[in-house]
């Protein structure tokens, strides 16, 4: 006669305990055992950080009937009804893997809190020194091997202006590892060739190089390991007389990891030259391009999350936006399109979500100077792979671009959308620095797009 459904009645047991005195453990039981029946598979994360800003109206919400359109034309994608700019052919083919969202709003125009609200979901004030959420991931997401750092950061650098966007009060163990591109791009001919005159300089790849990597100056071997057996037995004398703290034990286990990477085929992974010639040209020769690629390695390697930043502040085109945006789109677009094809093609694109996004869009209006200022009210950000449903667009903008007319979201939808996606519940919580238990996104995910 009573036909009770497990999940519905966990669902109601989360939902209706706000009255019950003891509802500050009963609603984390419910919501974990309701989970159980409604698993995720863990995936892995790649953010595509666009420093400075990207225009919304040059790459993913166009308005070719209005003044504010400026000079880029629409393109079909290989979804019928969705149109993106002419300067992303390739990611105008791969359009059914992404799900484009033209209806985020959010509340920071300055580069330093925008940055620091898109990484945390948080305004910047707080007591509460929070975790990106790339950091919080990644300690939900680390398996068993602990040979390389789940956390990376590749090719540009996440400029956070002094906002100390970082692990916040999960420790210095969950802080990225930063692999820094160098080098790169056109170079002269060497001394002495007789290059034709339609070829004087050449293009090259930049490399990739984890800071202390390597064996400092002329030391050998022996005394490296010499000196590893020391600094162990310190470290151990020194945890018998003090004790082990969380900030010991984060340090120890950086440093673990830095000499599994350091004595192990790891160090490997960020030699891109046994890669084909013909994929290394299909991401780009530069460095962000040659960055995605180092990507698809690493989550071959088992990193599970790694943030691919722009170097500097390319997208903040105050002025000459459109030859700016011509530029960046070139690069963005070669490289999104391969890693999402490379990624597919070895079985890796299932498993593993990717972002788009920067700390605002820009202005629909143009500037005096060719160009496009600051704009949070009115922007765009994409889902694809792993946990998406692509192929749509979500929300919408009016003719003018200023103003969202459907599908409002802000930034908790869009971290909360992460979350689900790779698999981790946003109710998932950590203790903070003030001894309040925070979950990792408070927001509510566009349930729309996941899939």
């Amino acid at each position: 006669m009573w036909n009770i459904n497990r999940r519905r009645c966990l669902q109601t047991l989360a939902g209706g305990i706000a009255g019950v005195s003891a509802s500050h453990w009963l609603r984390p039981l419910a919501q974990s055992l309701a989970a159980e029946s409604t698993a995720v598979p863990k995936r892995n994360l790649i953010v595509l950080w666009m420093t400075g800003g990207p225009s919304q109206l040059d790459t993913f919400d166009l308005k070719p009937e209005h003044e504010n359109g400026g000079e880029f034309k629409p393109i079909d994608t290989n979804v019928p009804g969705i149109q993106i700019s002419e300067h992303l052919p390739h990611l105008a083919k791969q359009a059914d893997k992404l799900a484009i969202i033209r209806s985020l709003s959010t509340k920071e125009g300055d580069h330093a809190r925008g940055t620091y609200l898109m990484h945390t979901g948080q305004r910047p004030g707080a007591p509460i020194n929070y975790p990106s959420i790339c950091a919080s991931l990644s300690k939900e997401l680390r398996g068993s091997d602990d040979t390389l750092p789940n956390f990376m950061s590749v090719g540009g650098e996440v400029l956070d202006f002094g906002m100390d966007i970082g692990p916040g009060f999960l420790g210095p163990g969950f802080a990225p590892l930063s692999v820094r591109a160098q080098g790169g791009g056109m170079q002269p001919p060497p001394e002495g060739d007789n290059p034709d005159a339609n070829n004087t300089t050449a293009m090259s790849y930049p490399s990739f190089l984890v800071e202390d990597l390597a064996l400092a100056g002329n030391l050998t071997a022996g005394q490296h390991d010499k000196r590893t057996e020391l600094w162990s037995r310190l470290q151990t004398d020194f945890a018998n007389r003090q004790g082990t703290s969380a900030a010991l034990t984060a340090h120890q286990t950086v440093y673990q990891r830095a000499m599994n990477m350091m004595n192990g085929p790891a160090a490997k992974i960020f030699d891109l030259s046994d890669e084909p010639e013909e994929l290394r040209q299909a991401y780009g020769p530069g460095v962000f391009g040659q960055s995605c690629l180092l990507a698809r390695r690493l989550i071959e390697a088992g990193v599970s999350v790694i943030e691919v930043p722009f170097d500097g502040v390319s997208w903040d085109t105050h002025q000459d936006n459109f030859n700016a945006v011509k530029n960046l789109s070139g690069q963005l677009d070669a490289a999104w399109a391969t890693l999402i094809t490379d990624l597919g093609q070895r079985g890796l694109l299932d498993t593993t979500t990717i972002l788009w996004m920067g700390e605002f869009g820009r202005t629909p209006n143009i500037n005096a100077n060719a160009g496009r200022d600051h704009f949070a009210q009115a922007w765009s950000c994409v889902f694809a792979g792993g946990g998406i449903k692509g192929g749509q667009v979500y929300g919408s903008t009016n003719d003018s671009g200023m103003e969202v007319t459907d599908g409002k979201v802000d930034v908790g939808h869009i971290l909360a959308t992460t979350c689900d996606a790779v698999g981790v519940p946003t109710y998932t919580q950590n203790m903070s620095n003030l001894g309040r238990p925070i979950n990792i996104s408070d927001g509510t995910s566009i349930a729309e797009i996941l899939g």
